[in-house]
């Protein structure tokens, strides 16, 4: 009910958005989690092959999430959003219509393509409509999308009892209802351009060297925060003997962020300095991965159901942890990002922000993939989860030290609009 007054209390526009990051999170999830299976087992692919059309999906969101944000500023936010949600609709129907590699490339360019337009301008739509209630609309904007990416796995494992063109048709009808959503409810806004060129608004964006600090300083954010479907369901499966784990851990995380994350965003919005809050939140991230180390090394016994419940536990306790840790620090760090400079450059900041901070945390998981190999290859079963800790707590010292230069915005004000 609370989740709800707050929905209420914030324009249609804002309303619109919230629930659209359901359906666009649920559309996602329905389909891709399921997407290497299909290609393999069904379409006969080879992992190569797999790994290629994978590959230049996040290539193509990743690398051109500056294009988007830029896109957003010049052209204003609503265009995008609309643009962005169409090209999805396109590129999961493409998913539906054939299995052969050509349109399977083309379906990930276009999804990937999508994604690089919408999460920038969304987040840029949200920070100009929002004003002042920014950390409020981002927590909003968290539980809406927790709720879809809860919600698309379970959707998409009984679709594909029909089959995978069933939930790809479905997922693509979700983003066209959202499309058509946009265009009707969503206010025009006349972008306020910067006068300058792209390079020149790029250069302006990438010589912040403050900005540039705090989107290297949330790769840990990012890093930590993929191991919910990395390192912790497979310490899950490992700790109990059991493949149904790492369901129970996602599941418990997701529930705690539908239940907590407003509230406790409401409550620390008036306590300290963001800078706090947001380092409070990458430690107890990496804090986090203390309590799973302790059954890092061993196995259940055969038998041993109680046994494995038991060492369940301390990895259910860390997923719970880092659910706590991202819902402390990530509304915040959205609230931030648009106070590093001109209003007008909002959305070259979220662009330039997500490829950053993206490719980072890309370096960090790269790390962390090697450490579950060195460790179980050398019998160090605990060096991934010293990684982790290690990763949070830097990235938290990060925040502070940039905290005590005061070089970070501070409380933010509304965001001048057109």
């Amino acid at each position: 009910m609370r989740t709800w007054r707050e929905l209420r209390s914030f324009p249609l526009a804002i309303r619109l958005l919230l629930v659209n990051q359901l359906g666009v999170n649920t559309g996602f999830y329905l389909l891709i989690p399921y997407l290497a299976v299909h290609l393999t087992e069904n379409a006969g692919m080879s992992a190569a092959a797999v790994g290629i059309v994978l590959g230049v999906r996040n290539l193509s969101q990743q690398g051109l999430f500056l294009i988007g944000g830029s896109a957003s500023d010049r052209l204003g936010a609503r265009g995008v959003i609309i643009a962005g949600c169409a090209l999805r609709t396109v590129g999961f129907g493409l998913f539906a219509l054939d299995d052969g590699l050509v349109v399977l490339l083309a379906a990930s360019v276009l999804s990937g393509l999508a994604g690089a337009l919408f999460n920038p301008a969304v987040r840029t739509f949200l920070t100009l409509e929002a004003g002042e209630r920014r950390a409020e609309a981002f927590a909003l904007f968290n539980v809406f999308a927790t709720a879809g990416s809860l919600l698309g796995p379970l959707l998409g494992s009984v679709l594909l009892l029909v089959g995978f063109r069933a939930s790809a048709l479905t997922a693509a009808g979700i983003f066209a209802v959202l499309t058509v959503a946009q265009a009707v409810v969503l206010p025009h806004r006349e972008a306020v351009r910067s006068g300058n060129g792209v390079l020149t608004d790029w250069r302006d964006v990438a010589g912040n060297r403050a900005f540039l600090a705090f989107a290297l300083a949330m790769a840990g954010l990012f890093t930590l925060e993929s191991q919910l479907y990395l390192l912790l369901p497979d310490g899950a499966r490992r700790a109990t003997g059991w493949d149904g784990a790492a369901a129970v851990v996602f599941l418990t995380g997701t529930l705690a962020g539908l239940w907590l994350q407003l509230p406790l965003t409401r409550r620390l919005k008036e306590r300290g300095s963001r800078a706090r809050w947001i380092a409070a939140g990458l430690a107890l991230m990496g804090l986090s991965f203390v309590p799973p180390m302790a059954v890092a090394g061993g196995a259940p016994s055969p038998d041993g159901a109680g046994e494995a419940v038991l060492r369940a536990l301390p990895v259910l306790a860390g997923a719970l942890l880092l659910y706590v840790g991202v819902m402390v620090a990530q509304p915040f760090v959205m609230e931030l990002i648009p106070g590093f400079g001109r209003p007008e450059l909002t959305g070259t900041r979220f662009g330039v922000f997500y490829l950053v901070s993206g490719v980072a945390a890309a370096v960090g998981n790269t790390v962390v993939g090697w450490a579950m190999d060195t460790g179980e290859r050398s019998g160090a079963p605990w060096l991934p989860w010293v990684c982790c800790l290690t990763v949070g707590l830097a990235s938290a010292a990060a925040v502070v030290w940039l905290h005590r230069l005061r070089i970070l915005p501070g409380r933010p004000a509304a965001v001048a609009t057109a």
